[in-house]
């Protein structure tokens, strides 16, 4: 696999950082070419639409946060059980992080058209973690692993939509308790 080219990381870096601090929306191309300090036409070398660049920024971000999900679960143990719970310690990380304005796939969401591929990659995120929590699920015997699985994941974007609202660090905590308490309920 070939490295990727430098200013094409340097656009990809600062449209992480501008996207995620402003909104897809809010930041133009004008504004990534000129802070990563590239020509308008190596730009549109690496990305030509914007939209391609903001499913980079997506691709970026689900390898990021699908990392510390899986990293956190791990850090539960082995057991199926234990990192259904764990990982939500990745939600407490993740909230208590500086310039933290919630999911990044769920204000991209909120920002696109549905059946754009903005949108589509979007709504492909939250099903492969989705799937995971079910998998997770199925290995910890739940008795229902679907229901299970898409009532944490609520929690979880419920804990990742109210860290940005309220930023109570507190609201991290109550959502693992609450995870603890529905997987005590489906897992006997």
């Amino acid at each position: 696999m070939t490295q990727p080219s430098a200013a094409r990381q340097r656009i990809l870096d600062t449209a992480f950082r501008l996207f995620y601090a402003r909104g897809l929306r809010a930041v133009g191309v004008d504004t990534i070419i000129a802070e990563s300090g590239v020509a308008k036409a190596t730009f549109y070398k690496h990305f030509p639409a914007k939209d391609d660049l903001v499913l980079a920024y997506l691709d970026r971000v689900d390898g990021v946060w699908t990392g510390q999900l899986h990293e956190a679960a791990a850090q539960a143990g082995p057991a199926a059980r234990d990192q259904l719970v764990g990982l939500f310690d990745a939600l407490s990380s993740s909230c208590r992080r500086d310039g933290y304005r919630g999911c990044a796939f769920l204000n991209a969401a909120a920002e696109s058209v549905p059946g754009t591929p903005v949108h589509e990659r979007t709504v492909a995120h939250k099903q492969a973690v989705l799937a995971w929590v079910e998998g997770l699920a199925t290995e910890a015997g739940a008795e229902q692993p679907a229901a299970l699985a898409r009532s944490l994941t609520l929690l979880l974007d419920g804990g990742l939509a109210s860290g940005a609202l309220d930023a109570d660090p507190a609201a991290a905590r109550v959502a693992q308790q609450s995870a603890a308490a529905l997987v005590d309920a489906w897992v006997r």
